[in-house]
């Protein structure tokens, strides 16, 4: 048996005073069991937690450990600003001319941390592909479901887009797609020719095959719920699978990323039918669009609106100048950076 990091703990003058500059630093809140004066204070984000504890003692020098973060939808130097305005200070700085480097600061109470440059800046300074990642899973998902959860129409069973299959059902494929997904990562041994063996079928001749099916008495309230359920399992299993592993796809053995991408796809292109058949707009954001195209189809034109482009590669669209997709596989197996 092995141990677990159950909070960074960080003893301090003001436990609560400097869980709320922490907490604006990461996004987060101090829990509401902390209140002004507490001896401790507790800082939760979905990859940290971080403990403050006021003790007489002051700080009297650097200290051995340090936090490094990073901006998510910032650039470095953006994130820099943001937090010194919050009250941190510039204690050295490592930027280089070249974008490069990383900036120290301390908070309110002298304690240094690092910041980096975000994942965008350093795929652009390396040259390589931004990955596609849990957060991605997460942000599509709720992207669909509260775009749908939009619609005026009551009846789910019109069709969906160019599809057979109807807007109910289709929710429901592609909440069983974001469950399967997560299941293959699941097992201690990933098999690499073959499923998780649920039982697989459709509710009608024609009709999706899944393993997870909504209770139709729970409306389409109910139906999204699933949808973000198997949205959330899947961005679990990418976020803590180890990287090197490998799990069996009908399109080729795949890795956790190479997941995602799939769950990322699935999601983009069924919302987009599911949103044609209810009248919905639907656009989803352009660099996530990108992400995914270069994961799972590094061939697909660069040129072109990435939105268009992805439906294109889906046989969804049409591009001035190319054939239109009626068959289409994408990439499945991991890629070199």
């Amino acid at each position: 048996m092995t141990s677990l990091v159950q909070h960074i703990t960080i003893d301090c003058a003001d436990a609560y005073e400097l869980g709320l500059f922490w907490a604006e630093v990461l996004g987060s809140s101090v829990s509401d069991d902390d209140a002004p004066g507490d001896p401790e204070a507790l800082v939760e984000t979905g990859r940290a937690a971080l403990l403050f504890v006021t003790v007489p003692e002051p700080k009297r020098s650097k200290n051995r450990v340090h936090l490094d973060v990073r901006p998510e939808h910032r650039t470095r130097d953006e994130e820099v600003e943001r937090l010194l305005s919050l009250g941190a200070t510039l204690v050295a700085d490592h930027r280089k001319p070249n974008g490069r480097g990383w900036a120290t600061l301390a908070d309110p109470e002298g304690n240094e941390f690092c910041v980096e440059c975000g994942a965008a800046e350093r795929a652009a300074l390396s040259g390589t592909r931004l990955p596609v990642t849990a957060d991605d899973v997460t942000l599509a998902v709720r992207l669909a479901a509260d775009t749908l959860a939009k619609s005026p129409v009551d009846d789910w069973r019109v069709p969906a887009g160019s599809l057979r299959w109807d807007c109910w059902e289709t929710v429901e494929h592609l909440s069983d797609d974001l469950f399967s997904y997560a299941a293959q990562l699941g097992p201690r041994k990933p098999s690499l020719t073959s499923g998780v063996p649920y039982r697989w079928a459709p509710e009608r001749e024609g009709g999706p095959w899944n393993a997870v099916f909504a209770d139709p008495e729970a409306g389409t309230a109910g139906l999204l719920q699933t949808l973000e359920a198997g949205g959330a399992l899947l961005t679990a299993m990418v976020r803590t699978a180890s990287p090197d592993l490998r799990s069996h796809h009908s399109y080729g053995v795949s890795d956790p990323e190479g997941f995602a991408a799939m769950g990322v796809v699935e999601t983009l292109v069924h919302t987009y039918d599911v949103a044609a058949g209810l009248s919905l707009p639907w656009t989803p954001p352009g660099d996530l669009c990108d992400r995914v195209l270069a994961r799972l189809f590094p061939d697909a034109p660069a040129d072109e609106d990435r939105w268009t482009v992805l439906l294109w590669s889906t046989g969804r669209a049409d591009l001035p100048g190319r054939e239109r997709v009626t068959s289409w596989k994408w990439h499945g197996a991991p890629l070199d950076r």
